[in-house]
């Protein structure tokens, strides 16, 4: 592995709180050193000058469709995305075709993620086999294998007993439960928000209690069985107070929200236009009020994408006909610093928390830091240029997006993974 020295940057880093201009130099695919005035003739410089440089960003919920769906992604096209957003660590969610419920299957993707993804592709496991909520997978197996992390994403676990038991498993494992709160008995077809921008449409609507009915059932369910519970997509101001509660009485539990939830609402939605039809829908406006509150007083832990690309066909059939999900890997920092940082919502520092050093703990990686000693996964952005977002430019396939043509700050320029330049903005 080359020697590197990442020169004069602007380093922030939420282990150490360290935050201000200094060099990093790596070595053997780990941060040596961090201090200023660094040199080494050996190494090669990265001019920082101007740059911000971050842990790597870690997001905990992508979808990458492989196996089962390659034309809509696959794990060497999603892995180019995260390492052009800045990602260096990701968690794959277990929906795929088959559903990722066994050892042989998981590995499947970690074998294939060794030799074609740039970036570090942890694969979650789900919580029943097939994905069909009657049967709980080999969680011994599958932890011994080294899973960290299990979900039914894209559903619930709608069987309170069978979501108790996996919950207990987890525990004893001491492993995470990503949830995706939704009670699929309370959608009715609904495919947008349930409010006056669906009547006007004349969408069926998908109301704020889908979210929080299970919500609250899996708080109760982690308290009473001591799991680390992590719930996905927040989407509502309900949801965000029921997990401030649960803080509060020494429950388990740590949230995320997505860029177009703390963003967009049903408002913005220009019609019959299925890039912004996602799952949970975009909410109102005190919704978005609250999710942002959430980020700041520490009630949402992290900032996640729900990354899930389509084919252009498949958005393009219309709001009722259309699958759920936008693409989200190389806009999540742009849109972060974009809408909460440059206003002053979070600090830069606040920032690097909610994207890299809160998920890493979440999952129990060794990412999210730029301590010494540590893994040299680093992102550097420049935070001063602006630029269109433009979904053609995307190296994911995917471009299913409800950002097309808006300005944003914030490119990345390099990304590192193990000291290796796996992303160069030229």
């Amino acid at each position: 592995m080359k020697k590197r020295l990442i020169k004069n940057g602007y380093i922030v880093d939420p282990a150490s709180r360290f935050e201000g201009i200094a060099d990093i130099l790596i070595d053997d695919g780990k941060i040596a050193k961090v201090g200023r005035d660094l040199t080494d003739p050996q190494a090669e410089v990265i001019d920082a000058s101007g740059l911000v440089v971050m842990p790597g960003l870690v997001d905990l919920h992508v979808h990458l469709r492989d196996p089962g769906q390659t034309y809509k992604e696959d794990i060497s096209t999603g892995g180019e995305a995260a390492a052009h957003g800045g990602v260096t660590s990701l968690l794959a969610m277990p929906n795929t075709r088959p559903p990722m419920d066994s050892v042989n299957r998981i590995g499947y993707v970690v074998n294939k993620a060794k030799t074609q993804a740039p970036v570090h592709i942890y694969q979650a496991s789900s919580m029943t086999r097939g994905m069909n909520g009657e049967e709980l997978v080999d969680f011994d197996a599958n932890c011994e294998y080294g899973v960290k992390a299990f979900s039914e994403d894209g559903k619930s676990v709608m069987n309170g007993n069978l979501m108790r038991e996996a919950l207990r498993e987890a525990a004893a494992h001491d492993v995470v439960v990503c949830e995706h709160s939704e009670d699929i008995t309370m959608v009715c077809g609904g495919v947008m928000n349930a409010d006056e921008n669906a009547k006007k449409f004349g969408f069926p609507g998908i109301g704020n209690e889908v979210e929080d009915s299970i919500v609250a059932r899996d708080i109760v369910l982690a308290r009473a069985t001591g799991a680390r519970l992590h719930f996905c997509h927040c989407s509502t101001k309900d949801s965000v107070w029921m997990i401030a509660e649960a803080k509060k009485h020494g429950v388990h539990v740590t949230a995320e929200v997505c860029p177009h939830h703390f963003i967009l609402t049903s408002d913005d939605i220009p019609g019959d236009d299925a890039n912004f039809k996602m799952n949970p829908p975009l909410r109102t406006k005190a919704d978005v009020e609250a999710l942002r509150q959430g980020l700041v007083d520490g009630t949402i832990d992290c900032i996640s994408t729900d990354h899930a690309p389509h084919s252009a066909d498949e958005k393009s059939r219309g709001f009722l006909s259309a699958p759920f999900g936008i693409t989200g890997l190389e806009t999540s920092a742009a849109l972060t610093y974009t809408e909460l940082v440059k206003p002053g919502i979070l600090t830069l520092m606040q920032m690097a928390e909610k994207m890299s050093y809160n998920p890493a703990k979440i999952l129990r990686i060794d990412a999210g830091t730029l301590s010494e000693g540590a893994p040299a996964d680093i992102a550097i952005f420049d935070f001063e240029h602006e630029y269109t977002i433009d979904p053609g430019k995307f190296l994911s396939k995917g471009k299913n997006t409800p950002f097309a043509g808006r300005r944003v700050f914030g490119k990345c320029k390099y990304t590192l993974v193990l000291g290796n330049l796996v992303w160069e903005d030229r």
